[in-house]
């Protein structure tokens, strides 16, 4: 069966049951890019779907909390081989994609950002240049790129990616779930 768009999140804690409490059928990836690569792959492949929404928090010492934000570019704040010789955020001998993977702008209204994905919850200055930080997205931008499925992101921004992240992004999530299903609700 297949679908124009899928929804996925990385955690049910972002989405506080709402999507499913309307009958939005949500794909939960789990947390850091490995999952999320697993997630899309399958996600694709089940419904044949031509576009990957993917929803979810961010934290960003350049944007307010609670803004939408979407995002223009994925980097990976964690790929550091620069002992070798390679830039950070280049993953060496990867020749089909280069340190950055651009989307294009489906939400006009929206300010854009550069989000950088790592496996570690960032509590300080990123070493690639992004303003927000993700765990998941640049695995999802890379399956859709190789597999021709456009991505669309949109990341809510729960927390200053500081010191208090933790704290900050647990008590944000509800808000960031209602900002992120009202957004849906133009997609569809």
């Amino acid at each position: 069966m297949s679908q124009e768009i899928a929804l996925i999140m990385a955690l049910p804690n972002e989405s506080k049951g709402l999507f499913e409490a309307e009958g939005i059928e949500v794909h939960y990836s789990g947390i850091g890019k490995i999952n999320a690569a697993f997630k899309a792959f399958e996600v694709i492949q089940k419904t044949g779907c031509t576009t990957l929404l993917n929803l979810g928090t961010a934290g960003s010492t350049h944007f307010n909390a609670h803004e939408l934000i979407e995002v223009s570019q994925f980097v990976q704040r964690d790929m550091d081989v620069s002992p070798l010789g390679f830039e950070i955020g280049v993953t060496p001998m990867d020749h089909h994609f280069p340190g950055a993977i651009e989307l294009e702008s489906f939400f006009e209204h929206l300010p854009k950002g550069i989000c950088g994905t790592g496996d570690s919850f960032e509590t300080s200055m990123s070493k690639v240049t992004c303003n927000l930080v993700d765990m998941e997205g640049y695995a999802l931008a890379k399956v859709c790129k190789k597999l021709g499925v456009r991505l669309i992101s949109v990341k809510y921004i729960s927390d200053g990616a500081n010191e208090t992240a933790h704290l900050d992004w647990e008590e944000n999530l509800l808000l960031g779930a209602r900002k992120l299903l009202d957004l849906y609700r133009m997609v569809k």
